[in-house]
């Protein structure tokens, strides 16, 4: 695709800008009149028709204005990326958080709440990386038969828990003596750090209850291992009252995207490892159905803990809005973790 023009560069922002305010096709007169002085409409026309033709406009109806395609939603967050911002909602925003005394749980979820009303969008925070956290204490509780709940705190009082079942009888003393034992060695490290050594040394005089402690113990490494992210959201209900969910499909592409792990994973662990602000538009998403919505992720430090926060809406959406909101959330929780 050749480059685009100056003028048509200047077209495109106007078009965008044009739709993200007012949800309407814009027209050459409009252009004209609100962004593009200067010039006839004729003028605007003939560019437009030829934007067109590049993939960066439709027309709904011949006799309309353009709307802008994903393409051209990619050029305007490109420019609105590029350039400095000014953070809307700063200080109410960093009061809110700073003022919080509450755990991570009710934090990230306070957040997302509070990232949901601000922007009308599906909110997320992801805490990534369970094997990789730091453990504070770990207990294994017989729940009834062979039934185990396992409960995980974690660094920063992020509670994460797993039910399983054991081919053996145990009873409720040996999984309080195993749990001791795993929190001896285990407690201020990693699961990654301890689970190569712990069989050794937490089955070390359990010989009667062997089998099922073992077996504990690998469902708690396969929970820590494969349960990557735990996700925390807001505003899926509130979507519906906007013109572009009215389409199930549209609705349905967001609420797979929040809990199918895998499509959802791949863009969290790009964003946490490239620890930049991320946006992906239409196609560009991971997950089927999502060529209509758009993504902006984040990189956070909630309490010392590496996050990823991140707002999920229509193509049209208030993109500087948005990013000023997720960039302020992101700075005020790691003001708040180096308190």
């Amino acid at each position: 695709m050749g480059q685009i023009t100056e003028r048509q560069l200047s077209i495109i922002l106007a078009v965008v800008y044009e739709y993200i305010k007012t949800g309407e096709p814009a027209g050459s007169r409009t252009i004209v009149k609100k962004y593009i002085k200067g010039l006839s409409p004729a003028t605007i026309r003939n560019e437009m028709a030829d934007l067109e033709e590049l993939g960066y406009f439709y027309q709904p109806h011949s006799s309309s204005g353009r709307l802008p395609t994903a393409r051209a939603y990619r050029v305007y967050v490109d420019s609105v990326t590029a350039r400095a911002r000014s953070h809307s909602h700063t200080e109410d925003i960093r009061r809110e958080i700073l003022g919080s005394k509450s755990g991570i749980e009710d934090l990230l979820m306070h957040v997302t709440h509070m990232m949901a009303r601000l922007t009308n969008c599906v909110a997320v925070a992801v805490v990534p990386a369970l094997e990789n956290a730091e453990i504070q204490h770990i207990d294994l509780i017989l729940m009834g038969g062979n039934n185990v709940l396992a409960l995980i705190v974690l660094k920063g009082g992020l509670v994460h828990h797993s039910q399983f079942t054991l081919p053996y009888d145990v009873d409720a003393k040996t999984l309080e003596e195993l749990s001791r034992r795993i929190n001896t060695f285990a407690s201020g490290r990693s699961w990654s750090e301890v689970k190569d050594v712990l069989y050794q040394y937490a089955l070390s005089g359990l010989e009667d209850a062997e089998t099922s402690c073992r077996d504990a113990i690998r469902e708690l490494d396969k929970f820590l291992t494969e349960q990557n992210y735990k996700v925390f959201s807001s505003g899926a209900r509130q979507i519906l009252g906007l013109p572009h969910f009215q389409t199930l499909s549209r609705i349905q592409a967001v609420l797979n995207l929040l809990e199918q792990e895998k499509p959802l994973a791949r863009m969290i662990e790009k964003c946490r490892k490239s620890e930049a602000l991320r946006i992906a538009l239409g196609e560009e998403n991971e997950t089927e159905g999502m060529e209509d919505n758009a993504m902006i992720l984040i990189p956070a430090r909630p309490r010392q803990q590496k996050a990823v926060l991140g707002l999920i809406g229509p193509l049209r959406m208030d993109y500087e809005k948005s990013i000023s909101v997720l960039e302020t959330v992101a700075d005020a929780l790691d003001e708040d973790s180096g308190r």
